[in-house]
């Protein structure tokens, strides 16, 4: 996603030449199918469609491949000299790459829709190739189908057409609700990913934009007596919080709670619950967490089983170390792994482990022993 931006930014500029983009892959490869690389006109690029083994020969050759327009250019990444494809260098296989030059409304439009996505929106984009005597073509359409793009072409593709499909998803979001200092390396770290990131929370001295430049956004919660409801819902079915600067909470974001004041981490926790974000995790100790986890589960009156499915908790994977820093590694690997659909064995909270810790204390006995935030 962070490349996505860098694409955008060098697009914006006004010199661009050439975008390659991944059509295909045979094989291992280190980047996916829709991976993309711009090249501008004097040199410049952004992106990437390798792991390096084959940007030199497209930056080197794009702008001559394209004189007469788009062309795909096949590569393998086998370790063999006697192929007659060339840049064997080992990485296992065989890919297809799309170059097409930047004079053309169908680029354009694809920028547009890139600049676009990185504001919010989705879209759903079938490029039909130039194969076998076939125009580039494309069609860009958002989530609805409604097309959104400028693209300059028919709406049915003819017959039999070779079509390059993918979806263009905005960059994750991330919500931090907790603008300590244990937060700073985790927005860092999910900036270079990409991510969208915004902080909350209750203390204004906090939740600044000097403390946490990468955010993109930061904000001190106004609510009276500090109890975020849950109360409206916005065009696309999300939940906000009132007087929450309209800010909502998607299906697709994730969300951490981290203020380290339990009466906040309380309040946030109840009101995102019912959101179902993908991922919301809850940071602190096992009988913190259990005392947090038993009141919104009577505040909400859910069963236990049902919010424990909901969290991570204790949050992140089981890295080991210690410290901010480590922490923040171990939650952004596991909300990455959890975007990916490649989660393995994160920790979690469940009834029994709840039950077990509450017969430590209740959750006032709890907030007796607290410092005052």
């Amino acid at each position: 996603m962070r490349e996505r931006r860098h694409i955008v930014e060098l697009w914006q500029r006004g010199n661009a030449a050439a975008l390659a983009t991944l059509i295909r892959v045979e094989g291992s490869s280190y980047r996916r199918t829709g991976a993309r690389l711009l090249i501008a006109a004097n040199g410049d690029h952004a992106g990437s469609i390798s792991g390096g083994c084959l940007e030199a020969e497209v930056l080197r050759k794009a702008q001559w491949l394209t004189r007469n327009g788009p062309v795909i250019e096949r590569y393998s990444t086998l370790f063999d000299d006697t192929a007659d494809i060339p840049y064997g260098l080992g990485c296992g296989g065989t890919v297809d790459v799309l170059i097409e030059p930047a004079n053309t409304p169908e680029f354009t439009a694809l920028m547009q829709a890139l600049e676009a996505s990185l504001l919010g929106q989705t879209f759903i984009i079938a490029t039909h190739l130039p194969i076998d005597g076939h125009l580039l073509h494309r069609s860009i359409q958002t989530r609805d189908s409604q097309l959104a793009t400028r693209n300059c072409m028919p709406d049915i593709f003819p017959q039999q057409a070779a079509l390059f499909h993918e979806t263009i998803d905005p960059p994750q979001r991330l919500l931090i609700f907790g603008a300590g200092d244990d937060a700073q390396p985790m927005v860092s770290m999910a900036a270079l990913l990409g991510w969208t990131v915004i902080v909350v929370d209750g203390r204004a001295h906090w939740a600044t934009p000097e403390r946490f430049p990468a955010a993109e956004q930061a904000l001190a919660w106004k609510g009276a007596g500090f109890s975020p409801s849950i109360t409206a819902h916005d065009d696309e079915g999300a939940l906000a919080p009132e007087g929450m600067h309209g800010l909502t909470i998607h299906p697709r974001d994730a969300v951490v709670i981290m203020t380290h004041s339990y009466e906040q981490d309380r309040a946030w926790f109840t009101a995102v619950l019912p959101q179902n974000p993908r991922y919301l995790g809850l940071l602190g100790a096992r009988h913190r967490s259990a005392l947090l986890i038993s009141e919104a589960a009577a505040r909400l009156n859910w069963p236990l089983d049902r919010v424990c499915a909901q969290i991570f908790a204790p949050i992140g994977l089981d890295l080991g170390g210690d410290g901010a820093e480590a922490i923040a590694l171990a939650t952004i690997a596991e909300i990455q792994a959890c975007i990916e659909g490649k989660l393995g064995h994160s920790r979690r909270m469940t009834p029994d482990l709840i039950a077990e810790q509450l017969e430590k204390g209740t959750p006032s006995q709890y907030l007796q022993t607290q410092c005052a935030v």
